[in-house]
C-alpha cells in the first residue's frame, strides 16, 4: 500500500491505476485536444456520443465553420444532417489517428476511436448494421457505438460477425449488458466457426451507470418514495459490478466500460477490473486532485443494507439489477433508454443547426 500511495501522488490516481492493475483509462470525447491531455493521466482509447461531437464541434467554431462551409460547397446537393455527420466522421478520424500507435501496442485491444451510430436509427436493424460497417472503414482503430435496443442488439452480432468491433451504448441495466456481450460473442463464435480472425476485435459492453442513477433519481422524485439520498449513488455502481461478475462466469470476452460519471464511486469502486473506466476529461482532471488512491475494489460488494434499501423501495432499480429484470423488447422503453435517447436525438438537431447557420446564416444576425 505504501508504494501505490507514493505513486498516486507523484503521477496521479489515474495514470497509478492504469500501470498497477488491469483497468484502463479511455476519453470520454473525440476532442484532439482533450484526448491528447488525456493520454499524459494513461488514456488509450475515446469513446463519443452525439451529446459530445456536437459539443466538441460547437467548442471549436474557428476549425469546424470553415470546414463546414467547405463540406457545403463541395458537396451542393448534401442535406444539413449529411453535412453534419461528414464533420463528425473527420473528428472522428482525426482523433483516431492519435490513437494509432497505442493500437498498434495493443493489438487491437485498445487504441480505438468510439463513433456512434445515428440516433434515428435505433429501431432499425439493418440500417444499423450498415452504417458500423461504413464507419468501421474509417480508420483501423475504429470501434462503433450501437444501442442496446433490441433492434441494436441483432445488429450487435450481424456487425460483429462482419468484423466490426462493438461498443454498446444506449444502455443503463445489467439485462442490457448480458444481451449485448452475448449478442457480440454469437458474432465471434460465428467469425470463427467461418475461420475469421478475432483476435484483434476489441468489443466493449457500456452501462451509463451515472444516467441510471439519474433516472432512479427522478423516479424517487415522481413517486414520493423515501430513501437515503447517498444510496441512489450506488446504484449504477451495483449494476456495474454485477453485471462485470456475470461477465467472467459466462466466459464473455467483451469488456464492460463504466460511462456517464455522476460522482467518484462509478471510477474507484471498479478498479482492479478487466474494463474499462471511460470519464470526461473534466472528471478526469478531478480524480486526479481527489488525492483518492486507486485500490482494487471491483470485488467488493456494495453494502448490504445499500443494496437491500435500493432493491426493496425501488422497483426501477431492480428492474436495472435483475439479470432477467428487463425483457429485450423492454430495452428501449426503460426510462433511462428514453431520455437519454431523446438528449441524443436533440443533438442531431443540433447538429443540423449548426450546419443550418453556416449554409443558410441569419441576415439579421
Amino acid at each position: 500500500m505504501e508504494t501505490v500511495t507514493t505513486t498516486a501522488q507523484s503521477t496521479g490516481p489515474l495514470l497509478t491505476m492504469t500501470r498497477t492493475t488491469p483497468t484502463v483509462l479511455w476519453n470520454d470525447s473525440a476532442d484532439p485536444d482533450e484526448l491528447t491531455r488525456s493520454m499524459e493521466f494513461g488514456a488509450v482509447g475515446a469513446t463519443c456520443n452525439p451529446v459530445i461531437a456536437y459539443t466538441t464541434l460547437t467548442k471549436h467554431p474557428g476549425t469546424w465553420r470553415p470546414r463546414l462551409a467547405e463540406l457545403a460547397a463541395a458537396h451542393p446537393l448534401a442535406t444539413e444532417a449529411e453535412l453534419g455527420w461528414a464533420a463528425v466522421k473527420e473528428l472522428s478520424v482525426t482523433a483516431a489517428a492519435l490513437l494509432r500507435p497505442v493500437f498498434a501496442q495493443h493489438g487491437g485491444r485498445n487504441g480505438r476511436l468510439s463513433i456512434q451510430t445515428d440516433p434515428r436509427l435505433h429501431a432499425n436493424t439493418d440500417a444499423l448494421v450498415a452504417q458500423a460497417v461504413e464507419f468501421d472503414g474509417l480508420a483501423p482503430n475504429i470501434i462503433v457505438k450501437i444501442p442496446a435496443t433490441a433492434a441494436g442488439i441483432r445488429a450487435m452480432e450481424e456487425a460483429t460477425y462482419r468484423g466490426v468491433s462493438i461498443n454498446s451504448t444506449l444502455s443503463f441495466t445489467v439485462a442490457q449488458a448480458l444481451a449485448a456481450g452475448e449478442a457480440i460473442e454469437r458474432g465471434l463464435v460465428r467469425r470463427e466457426n467461418e475461420g475469421l480472425d478475432v483476435s484483434t476485435m476489441g468489443p466493449v459492453v457500456t452501462i451509463m451507470g451515472g444516467r441510471l442513477d439519474d433516472w432512479l433519481k427522478d423516479v424517487v422524485a415522481r413517486d414520493d418514495v423515501t430513501i437515503e439520498p447517498g444510496h441512489l449513488e450506488w446504484a449504477g455502481v451495483a449494476a456495474l459490478k454485477r453485471a462485470y461478475a456475470l461477465f467472467r462466469q459466462r466466459r464473455l470476452r467483451s469488456r464492460m466500460l463504466s460511462a456517464a460519471f455522476r460522482n467518484h464511486l462509478q471510477w474507484s469502486e471498479l478498479v482492479g477490473g478487466d474494463l474499462v473506466i471511460s470519464p470526461p476529461f473534466a472528471w478526469q482532471q478531478r480524480f486526479n486532485r481527489s488525492g483518492l488512491v486507486p485500490e482494487p475494489r471491483i470485488d467488493v460488494p456494495v453494502e448490504p443494507r445499500v443494496l437491500d434499501a435500493l432493491l426493496t423501495r425501488v422497483p426501477e432499480f431492480r428492474r436495472a439489477y435483475e439479470p432477467d429484470g428487463l425483457a429485450v423488447e423492454e430495452f428501449a422503453s426503460f426510462g433511462a433508454s428514453r431520455t437519454t435517447l431523446r438528449q441524443f436525438l436533440d443533438s442531431n438537431h443540433g447538429l443540423e443547426r449548426l450546419v443550418r447557420d453556416v449554409v443558410v446564416p441569419d441576415p439579421l444576425a
